[in-house]
């Protein structure tokens, strides 16, 4: 797994959503552009239908207020056309028209951010995997160590299931890694894999 693209629509009033839900897919060796993000940075729209005609994988962000959205629908029917697969993430089954009626996606629970977090990486992970296993590809997030003086790079490789991290979520077991240089331990969330916290280091 690496420099895989995705994209994502969106409305323009569901910016803190979309962000909220991608911050850690963000951390992933992943391309992730957030369409939005790109235009208020005065991105060309011209650019943008590049970067989706280029990507893996479409991830259109359906809520009431994106209904009305133009761009959503294009960005949609443009990623079907190109043979792009389709993630739909929707508040309610009823924001799920057209083409993508059917199309199997991920339910937005907004009382539990972690749930629509770990059902997001399910899909990626169900899309972007070699022959369809789950454990084929080494999914990875990788950064430098914070320790002052250190800054070596520190890797979690995510080698279970994601049926086994949810397990470990429902018993609030965390994910470990160490710094191989000071030795320091990074913990981390295992339906998220959002970091929670570092001990270290050891010497």
């Amino acid at each position: 797994m690496s420099g895989e693209r995705i994209y994502v629509s969106h409305a323009t009033a569901d910016l803190t959503l979309v962000q909220k839900l991608f911050s850690t897919v963000k951390n992933f060796p992943f391309d992730v552009h957030i369409a939005l993000e790109e235009v208020e940075s005065r991105q060309s729209r011209k650019r943008l239908e590049g970067r989706l005609a280029n990507s893996d994988v479409a991830v259109p962000v359906l809520t009431e207020r994106s209904m009305d959205s133009p761009w959503i629908n294009q960005e949609i029917g443009y990623a079907q056309a190109k043979g792009i697969p389709v993630v739909p993430v929707y508040d309610d089954a009823s924001h799920r028209t057209g083409f993508i009626t059917d199309v199997e996606g991920v339910s937005v629970d907004r009382t539990d951010p972690a749930v629509t977090i770990f059902n997001i990486l399910s899909r990626l992970r169900s899309i972007l995997a070699p022959l369809g296993a789950l454990s084929v590809p080494n999914w990875y997030v990788q950064f430098p160590c914070t320790v002052p003086d250190c800054s070596h790079p520190v890797q979690l490789e995510i080698e279970r299931s994601q049926t086994k991290l949810w397990k470990l979520h429902r018993h609030s077991t965390l994910l470990e890694t160490a710094c191989e240089n000071c030795g320091s331990t990074y913990y981390f969330e295992p339906a998220t894999i959002g970091f929670v916290r570092r001990e270290g280091p050891t010497h």
